[in-house]
């Protein structure tokens, strides 16, 4: 079934290279097509897919065809149903749900009931029925907010509803009425000719009821794409923010970044961008700012940091993207930017002062604000270099001119499309808070100050995976922890290691933590730092699979880091063993999160069905099995599927925009099997027509492998016409003959130990197939 999966993918890629891109382009439309739409009185009914209905009721028979927050775009291919009625009931069916409803009369009873509506639908095998308002206790959950505070497990319970349950059935109230749990609501939203991007607006109803009734079953992945046909695509974000970030909340000065930097180089730890938290503006509260600023800042603390813009030249000489830590709560303030705030004030005629007239209000969610804000100080940072924004905890949950209105949400909406609109020359990003449905489209998530001990560490790979539940397949951790718990955890070397080596299977890989001079960050301090910068480099090597999965989850919607079950919903472990995670389509991936005993740590391991290559203990394990095994702190506890073939980038690479002319292909023999090798430019907003693929293809039988890179199809900018391989085949016997397209070759070795054949391949013409044939000892 994996094989199948991957290939499917794999055609699909290259199918894109001569298809006009239908269906990846086309643009977002949330009129629905009215084949689509069933209306029966003050009920409306519109079948989006054949699993996926929209269920509206408006007393005043007044129905919503603009966006909202979670939705903005309704016009998919038209779906096959049939719809009948009686005097009594109006009746639709497709082929994998039956929906049945009471004419006249408001879907949701109270108490629930199926009374006036009911949809039933098959799952394992058995009828389900759903109606409004029942309750789902098998909901696989999503995420939430924050990890603010977290400490082992005590998030779990904010952890809102997935699209996914074990019931078969989820649902999505995008209803005006009902609050999220930030206490925002979902707004319609329209085009801002001003602005240039979508604003929010007031419902054309805002008592109505708006539900998306998702009845997929165990398909659970089909239920996330269709989700992301509705509710926009997960953008594929610049390939520098799957590198290492260097942060970390200090008061640091210039000489401070360029001394770490200089230890970054000298250690030749690989790096790609360089964070500068809150103090990078006057901040009363750090002893460098006398009197001046507090959380909320935008002007450059010039005892820090006196000259800016060459600072930010410094980092981009080095190969770093810069962001910039916000507070924006708290508005902008005459005494911490007196410029920014003179501007401000002139172009808004003295609106949004507070009572003192010291501060002009934030004020996010008005048009004239956000322009002004925008133009006067936002963009004035991006043109002294700032490439992204973090922006983190302050806002209020929901706006005080408009108390609906989600903060976190609407900061997120407007920046990330006030960049997409203002810098063309790069793709937007911004590092954020998750402000519920909808927030996929603004990747990066930043999930807040987790506390540091062994048990908080634990559930981040649980709450990793679940969040793609929802399409929020980007979080960024604080790697190593954010706050002290006590003096045992807070700088431990193996606490830190084992927390980086989780990290290496994220989709964000970023160290940081507080304030707080009892915590160190800087890993070339430990003592096993040694071991730390060979987790860096993996990821560094990981990258071109990484990328590759990445390009993945935008055609898809099936994000990096996924549980289990999407694999293989049938089987009880999937949903048990949830400290396990699949890192795309080919890497499972159990981390080591509790403390070892004299240096060894002992884990009971869930392999699923298949066989699975063990890199760390070099050894190929049959599924479906629990296995416990033994690894010390150099080893990850990470499998390759039989099959897979996943491309890895040489060693030397010390960031990931480099485009190196050699790669490494690391393949399970044994078994048919595919890969993919996804390639851009890395930070253009034309990827999707500006791409290339190449796919890799392996057979064996009897004692006889083949392994074909197939011709690179499509192009891009910056490619490298021509590369060299290394083919680094796991599970093999003694090699007794080498081919390369034809030609025996003597360019090859093998370790008996580690059951891998290594071969190398001549620099050739991406454009050219190569076809390697090997015989191995019996």
């Amino acid at each position: 079934m994996a094989e199948k999966r991957n290939l499917k993918w794999i055609q699909m890629a290259v199918v894109l290279f001569v298809a006009p891109f239908v269906q990846i382009m086309a643009q977002n439309d949330p009129m629905a097509n009215p084949e689509a739409v069933v209306t029966c009185g003050n009920a409306r009914f519109t079948v989006l897919t054949p699993e996926m209905i929209r269920i509206e009721y408006s007393e005043k028979g007044v129905f919503e065809d603009r966006a909202t927050f979670t939705v903005v775009n309704r016009n998919l291919e038209l779906a096959d149903f049939k719809k009948k009625e009686d005097d009594r009931f109006l009746y639709i069916q497709t082929d994998k749900v039956k929906l049945k409803y009471r004419k006249g009369t408001n879907p949701k009873t109270s108490p629930a009931s199926p009374e006036n509506l009911s949809v039933v639908l098959e799952n394992r095998g058995c009828e389900t029925i759903w109606y409004p308002g029942k309750k789902d206790p098998l909901n696989l959950k999503g995420t939430c907010r924050t990890l603010d505070g977290s400490n082992g497990d005590n998030k779990r319970g904010e952890l809102e509803n997935g699209l996914i349950s074990r019931s078969g059935w989820a649902v999505i109230d995008d209803s005006w009425c009902v609050a999220r749990p930030d206490g925002g609501h979902s707004f319609a939203m329209q085009h801002n000719a001003e602005l240039g991007f979508d604003w929010w607006t007031e419902r054309r109803d805002p008592e109505a009821l708006d539900l998306y009734f998702l009845g997929y079953g165990t398909n659970y992945k089909k239920a996330l794409s269709d989700y992301t046909k509705i509710a926009g695509q997960i953008p594929l974000p610049p390939d520098y923010v799957f590198g290492y970030w260097y942060s970390k909340y200090a008061v640091y000065s210039s000489e401070d970044y360029r001394t770490i930097m200089a230890e970054l180089e000298r250690n030749e730890i690989p790096s790609d961008v360089m964070i500068l938290d809150m103090d990078w503006h006057w901040n009363r509260g750090n002893g460098c700012s006398g009197d001046r600023g507090g959380w909320t800042g935008w002007s450059w603390n010039t005892n820090l940091i006196p000259d800016p813009e060459g600072l930010l030249d410094e980092m981009h000489d080095k190969n770093f993207k810069v962001a910039l830590n916000l507070h924006p709560a708290d508005g902008v303030n005459r005494h911490e930017s007196p410029e920014y705030f003179a501007r401000m004030n002139a172009d808004l005629n003295g609106k949004y002062l507070n009572d003192q007239q010291d501060n002009v209000s934030w004020a996010i969610d008005y048009v004239d604000f956000t322009k002004a804000f925008f133009e006067n100080v936002i963009h004035d940072h991006e043109k002294t270099g700032v490439d992204f924004w973090w922006i983190d905890w302050q806002q209020h949950l929901t706006s005080h001119f408009t108390p609906e209105l989600s903060e976190t949400f609407w900061i997120n909406h407007t920046f990330f499309n006030e960049m997409k609109k203002n810098r063309t020359d790069r793709r937007p990003v911004i590092f954020h808070r998750w402000g519920g449905l909808g927030s996929h489209r603004y990747q990066i998530g930043f999930s807040g100050d987790a506390l540091i001990n062994f048990p908080t560490l634990a559930f981040q790979p649980y709450f990793t995976a679940t969040a793609s539940n929802v399409g929020y397949g980007y979080w960024g951790h604080d790697l190593g922890g954010h706050a002290f718990t006590d003096e045992a955890t807070v700088n431990n070397p193996e606490l830190v290691l084992r927390w980086i080596q989780f990290g290496v299977f994220t989709p964000i890989f970023r160290t940081h933590a507080t304030n707080d001079s009892r915590i160190e960050r800087r890993m070339w301090k430990f003592g096993n730092f040694p071991v730390m910068l060979e987790a860096v480099r993996l990821r560094y090597s990981l990258f071109p699979y990484l990328y590759t999965m990445a390009r993945k989850t935008y055609d898809t919607g099936i994000s990096i880091c996924r549980p289990l079950y999407y694999e293989y919903p049938e089987t009880e472990e999937a949903y048990i063993y949830e400290g396990e995670y699949f890192f795309g389509d080919d890497i499972l991936v159990a981390p080591v999160t509790e403390a070892s005993e004299n240096g060894k740590s002992i884990k009971t391991i869930w392999f699923p069905e298949g066989k699975w290559w063990s890199v760390a203990t070099e050894e190929l394990i049959e599924g479906p099995c629990r296995k416990t095994m033994s690894f010390t702190q150099e080893q990850i506890p990470y499998f390759f599927r039989q099959g897979a073939i996943i491309p890895y980038n040489p060693p030397t690479v010390m960031h990931v925009t480099e485009r190196p002319e050699h790669l490494i292909l690391n393949v399970v023999s044994g078994c048919p099997g595919e890969g993919m090798l996804y390639e851009d430019d890395g930070d253009s907003n034309d990827y999707d027509s500006v791409f290339a693929t190449t796919a890799f293809k392996q057979s064996f039988k009897n004692n006889r492998g083949e392994y074909v890179i197939a011709p690179r199809r499509g192009n891009y900018t910056n490619g490298v016409h021509a590369r060299s391989y290394t083919f680094r085949i796991h599970n093999t016997t003694q090699p007794v003959a080498v081919a390369v397209n034809g030609v025996e070759t003597l360019a090859y070795s093998y370790d008996a130990k580690g059951k891998c054949t290594h071969i190398d391949i001549p620099r050739t013409d991406c454009a050219t197939e190569v076809k390697v044939r090997v015989v191995y000892s019996k």
